[in-house]
């Protein structure tokens, strides 16, 4: 799971904040297991089945957030230009093929929300913004074809 992971430091403190919950978690569930543990016969026992299965996956979940919070790169808000799309900016775009206009943010990964207008620098929209000046026409990929994109303005 290594790699950078570009975030804010809201986004950060948001995973801290998530990664400290999960691990409050571990003794609760723990004490399930041991709880369960007591009834009996584990082989048919469906209350240590399902605890031991909530403790899987809170450890897989707490895996996830450490590596986010272990490989997170804050991105600087005072050092982001407006000259060429990048990470944080705010991009006004016209979709060229359905004649409508769209206002993205581009972010990290772990901070996109498709609903707020914040679209993950990872996606194949983003991946074709990135890099290119406003009046600039750009090609995205996607999975139902290729979609143009004129820039429109750009701001923090």
């Amino acid at each position: 799971m290594a790699g950078i992971h570009y975030m804010t430091q809201d986004g950060l403190d948001k995973l801290k904040k998530d990664l400290a919950e999960a691990l409050a978690q571990r003794p609760v569930i723990s004490a399930q297991i041991a709880e369960a543990r007591e009834k009996g016969d584990l082989s048919e026992n469906a209350e240590y089945d399902a605890a031991r299965d909530a403790q899987g996956l809170l450890e897989v979940k707490i895996a996830k957030l450490k590596d986010l919070v272990a490989n997170a790169k804050i991105i600087d808000e005072s050092q982001v230009g407006t000259d060429k799309v990048q990470m944080m900016n705010k991009v006004k775009v016209e979709n060229i093929t359905a004649k409508r206009v769209m206002e993205f943010t581009i972010v990290g990964e772990t901070e996109a929300d498709f609903a707020a207008g914040k679209l993950a620098a990872t996606t194949p929209i983003a991946k074709a913004l990135l890099g290119h000046s406003k009046g600039e026409t750009v090609e995205a990929t996607v999975p139902s074809g290729i979609m143009k994109f004129k820039i429109l303005e750009i701001s923090i």
